[in-house]
């Protein structure tokens, strides 16, 4: 079992609001750290596909005043998509009766559902927490190479070997496609779906060019932007949007896509193990996916992230704004050689970054100027980490 970083944070949530979302993808861990909170407090847990517990939600009313006093969990709550009007007046009874927390823990597979609903019928009741993969912050830092290639989906982080890990990321993908889109959004048709993915994942963290994806797909542009958006709502897919500041400059407009579980990527790709990937044209990109996701994953509420190019060949991988403080530069880097291009200073000119970082796959932290550091991806995600702690 590895203890997962926002356990505390779920904890505290619990404590201040009458129901917390915990959203994320597929098998990424909610239910174990769900029933890990259930081991500490009174609860009762109601996973909604089983039919027998949809059954005892025919009459929600009746069956949660029955467990007032206790924690319900709902898993996969978005098959129930009637059920939030319920749970709304049954959190404001438990207010005027002082409860005023932990009265509901929902836990959902997309964010385009949940957010939807719950946004509606819960607004000022409910506090939104996402669980991620695995990040470098929770595993051993002997296994950070071994996170990249594998991802941090936890049964395949943890599988015995890279060909059980493959295999268990080939059919994760095969479940989403045939069982879970169908389920979480409208229908589209599944091969088309998985090409898609391959596509995205061979062009990992490039422009989107929604005319060249919608040639090779045999469908138009407005259906490829419907097939991303619905990715980006089931969290398999970021789109990194540009930056948008007045500097004068031409700057590229397309956002940035990356498949977000470098595991996922490299399922997509045939690449089984750590030497099928650095021998494949994906490595340097499937990185730099790695760690943006990481710092992402890490980043305090509010933060803002873009990238910065422009036409004149100016370039930041990563642009991080924190809440009150002025943006970060991050530049990554698949070299032990991790001196950046002209194109980055050219850009930090242009956007006068606080910090600037170059983060690449070495052991040590060094400066390579007086105002950048070259940082691993551990440096980097405590860096960020740490910000929101720092005025």
């Amino acid at each position: 079992m590895i203890p997962r970083r926002l356990y505390a944070q779920l904890h505290g949530l619990l404590a201040d609001y009458p129901a917390v979302a915990l959203i994320g993808p597929r098998q990424v861990g909610k239910t174990t750290l769900a029933l890990e909170i259930a081991d500490t407090v009174d609860a009762v847990y109601l996973d909604l596909e089983s039919p027998r517990d949809r059954a005892r939600l025919s009459d929600p009313e009746l069956y949660l005043a029955d467990h007032q006093d206790r924690l319900v969990i709902l898993d996969e709550v978005h098959r129930m998509p009637g059920l939030f009007q319920s749970l709304r007046g049954i959190i404001d009874r438990g207010r005027r009766r002082a409860k005023r927390s932990s009265q509901f823990l929902l836990l959902g597979s997309a964010s385009m559902d949940l957010l939807r609903q719950s946004g509606e019928t819960l607004a000022g009741r409910v506090a939104y927490l996402e669980l991620g993969t695995f990040d470098v912050t929770e595993v051993e830092k002997r296994s950070h190479d071994k996170l990249w290639v594998r991802g941090g989906f936890p049964d395949s982080f943890l599988a015995a070997d890279d060909g059980r890990s493959l295999t268990w990321r080939e059919n994760f993908i095969r479940t989403y496609l045939e069982r879970d889109v169908p389920q979480l959004g409208p229908r589209v048709p599944a091969e088309t779906l998985r090409r898609l993915w391959v596509m995205l994942a061979h062009t990992q963290g490039g422009l989107l060019n929604a005319a060249s994806l919608a040639r090779g797909l045999g469908v138009n542009g407005k259906t490829v932007f419907r097939y991303l958006d619905l990715m980006v709502d089931l969290l398999l897919v970021r789109r990194l949007m540009p930056w948008r500041r007045n500097v004068g400059k031409r700057l590229v407009k397309s956002p940035k896509v990356y498949v977000r579980d470098s595991g996922v990527v490299h399922a997509l790709l045939g690449l089984a193990s750590k030497e099928d990937v650095v021998g494949h044209p994906v490595v340097g990109a499937s990185w730099e996916g790695f760690v943006v996701e990481t710092v992402l994953s890490l980043a305090p509420n509010r933060a803002e992230a873009n990238f910065y190019r422009s036409s004149g060949g100016a370039e930041i991988d990563l642009i991080l704004t924190l809440p009150g403080r002025k943006p970060w530069a991050i530049e990554v880097k698949r070299s032990l050689d991790p001196r950046p291009r002209r194109g980055f200073h050219n850009a930090c000119e242009d956007v006068r970054p606080e910090a600037k970082f170059v983060v690449y796959p070495g052991d040590e932290r060094y400066r390579l100027a007086k105002d950048i550091e070259a940082v691993t991806v551990l440096d980097i995600a405590s860096e960020v980490a740490g910000s929101s702690k720092r005025p």
